[in-house]
């Protein structure tokens, strides 16, 4: 990479600019990745496309979050970068009678609505204005674009600027409010080469959407680090066709980085003080779906003899449970819960009207 000591700047969608207005065209513009007919699942699988028993446990935190709000007559279930409308619909499949009869249902995403999508769900480019129940946003984070900065040779963190086919170069030096998160959440060392990932745009677009729960759970899944655990040299990366490929941001793949979930769990909202970690709780993939009584154990043999069917068909669920929970893998995927106005649902004392585990 070459250092520039001039701002680079869009001229064109082909000429360098900071990685989060290139991103922002090559996943979100005409002709983007996200809106391309296949969809997400033809380039990436997610804990939604792993099993169905993801869905059933967002299920079960849904009806222990409609428990807490005392069973309201419409309870509001958001599908924050709804994909193909998979999650939701899968909810909706995993609900009690009862439960599912007051659920207003919204697909939020950019892409248009498919064919055959279950009536009952509301396709939406934005977020409903109000919302009383739940909004979860599985793997969103990651794709809200972020600037990239680089240490230059003096150990000055700079813009990394891109063009569309995928080359890169120093620009200024990193400034303002863009700054003060860099050094409050990913502080880089005066080394050349360390590189880091601006989150500032994710954590105004949580605290957004966290805004919009009048009373629920707003709750973010995705890769993410901790301030004690920043990469040195950042996580950006495409995916294109089920594979892991070098970002380049001609609408070509998905762009992704992983996100500091805890610098998101630490944002202002509109008009109100930031929300530090006291009131947000930041925990594994692993962890939440087994307070979510989503376990991976293996059924016991003994079932074996008496109902093989059943031990089959509870083996094969243990085993998607476990890939969903393990280290290294899915598990590993860090939740982010932020409680409006009821107790933290992952908390012992579940509502008798979970759905069945998995």
């Amino acid at each position: 990479m070459t250092d520039e000591t001039t701002a680079g700047g869009p001229r064109g969608n082909s000429g360098p600019r900071g990685w989060r207005a290139a991103a922002e065209t090559a996943l979100y513009g005409p002709g983007g990745f996200y809106r391309r007919p296949e969809g997400p699942a033809g380039h990436f699988r997610t804990s939604v496309h792993a099993s169905p028993l993801f869905a059933r446990a967002v299920a079960r935190l849904l009806c222990r979050i409609d428990a807490a709000l005392g069973r309201p007559a419409v309870l509001d279930f958001v599908d924050m970068g709804a994909g193909r409308g998979e999650l939701v619909t899968g909810v909706l499949a995993a609900l009690p009678a009862d439960v599912a009869a007051r659920v207003r249902a919204y697909a939020v995403e950019i892409a248009d609505r498919p064919a055959g999508l279950d009536e009952r769900i509301t396709w939406l480019s934005g977020l409903p204005d109000a919302v009383t129940g739940l909004l979860f946003a599985n793997e969103w984070l990651d794709n809200v674009p972020v600037d990239v900065v680089e240490a230059d040779s003096a150990g000055v963190p700079r813009l990394v600027l891109v063009t569309e086919n995928g080359s890169e170069r120093l620009g200024e030096p990193v400034t303002g409010a863009e700054a003060d998160w860099l050094a409050r959440w990913w502080p880089l060392q005066a080394e050349e080469g360390l590189r880091a990932e601006i989150g500032l745009p994710r954590d105004r677009a949580w605290a957004s959407a966290v805004d919009r729960v009048a009373r629920g759970l707003a709750v973010a899944v995705d890769y993410a680090h901790t301030v004690e655990t920043r990469p040195p040299f950042g996580t950006l990366t495409g995916f294109r066709e089920g594979r892991e490929t070098a970002p380049v941001p001609d609408g070509s793949c998905d762009i992704t980085a992983h996100v500091a979930l805890d610098a998101c769990a630490a944002a202002p909202g509109a008009g109100q003080t930031a929300r530090e970690l006291s009131g947000a709780s930041l925990l594994t993939q692993r962890a939440a779906l087994r307070a979510l009584d989503i376990t991976g154990a293996r059924p016991p043999i003994a079932l074996a003899s008496t109902d093989p069917s059943a031990y089959v068909r509870a083996l094969a669920s243990a085993g998607e449970a476990a890939e969903l929970t393990a280290p290294g893998g899915l598990g590993d995927f860090g939740w982010l819960l932020q409680p409006v106005g009821i107790p933290d649902p992952l908390k012992p004392d579940p509502s008798p009207q979970d759905p069945p585990g998995g």
